[in-house]
């Protein structure tokens, strides 16, 4: 496949996950193997900086045979058509299998069953899987069913025309009624488990508003700007209101143990087929209702 750079500077493999809707790590292992041409000369650098007007020549790794199961597993979907769907996951549902976690009950395992087809851009293991959400985040997840819906919604997320708006309940009452945080994100140097503000680390920016206050707890509206790993747990952790049954980034665990009560509430984009624009909307999901009901009396 060819591509244009249009940005100075860009590392060739961010170019390449972001022009063909690739995972990072997709596109490095490729350009390992076999390399990508820019300009006629073969590259195998990941970090290589391209320039605008470059011209790209890249062959995506061959999908491998899917080995995935699917899994009768209940699913909320939200919303269906031809070309993607929309699901409401719940608490505790892992999106995909990953690292020594191989069981077959994942999102992906239930999407096998529920969909008539899922695009193959990233492989055996991810089929669909647009973009992620925490084990215990529950809420909206855009899923592809084929390839150019997949570049399509995966480059809507990329020039941030995409719509990503979080409810978390936090710690404390915090101060401002709104604000951005604008701090690095990158794999923490203590634990390679979690992720933490680095200076080192790639930009992450998310937007807060507060919605309502508890005395010890603060219920906040999140809006994504970039997708780091983990970005409102580490960023809510960054400026000391970490979410509530979060202990992984310092969240309390005294109202709520079951996993952070942080909910994907609503989602913005256009329809990969027509440009029309849609949003998306779920209610919080009961646990997370019955919390705010015991930290105050007002009723939702």
């Amino acid at each position: 496949m060819k591509y244009t750079a249009d940005l100075d500077g860009e590392r060739l493999d961010m170019f390449l996950a972001r022009a063909s809707a690739l995972s990072r790590s997709a596109v490095k292992s490729a350009l390992e193997k076999a390399g990508a041409t820019v300009n006629g000369i073969l590259r195998t650098k990941s970090g290589f900086e391209l320039k605008a007007g470059d011209e790209v020549e890249f062959t995506p790794p061959v999908p491998e045979k899917l080995d995935v199961e699917p899994a009768d597993i209940p699913l909320d979907i939200v919303y269906e058509d031809d070309n993607f769907a929309v699901i409401n996951k719940p608490q505790g549902m892992v999106v995909h299998q990953a690292g020594s976690y191989r069981k077959n009950d994942t999102l992906v395992n239930a999407l096998m069953s529920r969909l008539s087809s899922l695009s193959s851009i990233n492989g055996v293991i991810r089929p669909g899987i647009v973009h992620r959400l925490d084990k215990d985040t529950s809420g909206l997840i855009v899923v592809a069913k084929n390839d150019e819906a997949h570049k399509n919604l995966a480059a809507q997320i990329a020039a941030k025309t995409a719509r990503r708006i979080y409810f978390g309940l936090v710690d404390g009452n915090i101060r401002e009624d709104e604000g951005v945080i604008d701090a690095p994100i990158a794999r923490s140097r203590r634990d390679r488990k979690k992720m933490a503000v680095d200076e080192k680390g790639r930009r992450a920016v998310t937007h807060y508003r507060v919605l309502e206050r508890y005395g010890a707890y603060t219920l906040v509206r999140f809006e994504l700007e970039t997708g780091r790993t983990h970005q409102i747990r580490v960023h809510a952790a960054y400026i000391h209101h970490p979410i509530v049954g979060d202990p992984v980034y310092g969240g309390s665990t005294l109202i709520y143990k079951g996993g952070q009560l942080l909910h994907a509430k609503e989602l913005h984009l256009d329809n990969p087929a027509t440009g029309e624009r849609m949003v998306f909307e779920c209610d919080l999901p009961p646990y997370f209702v019955a919390v705010l009901k015991s930290v105050t009396p007002r009723l939702y």
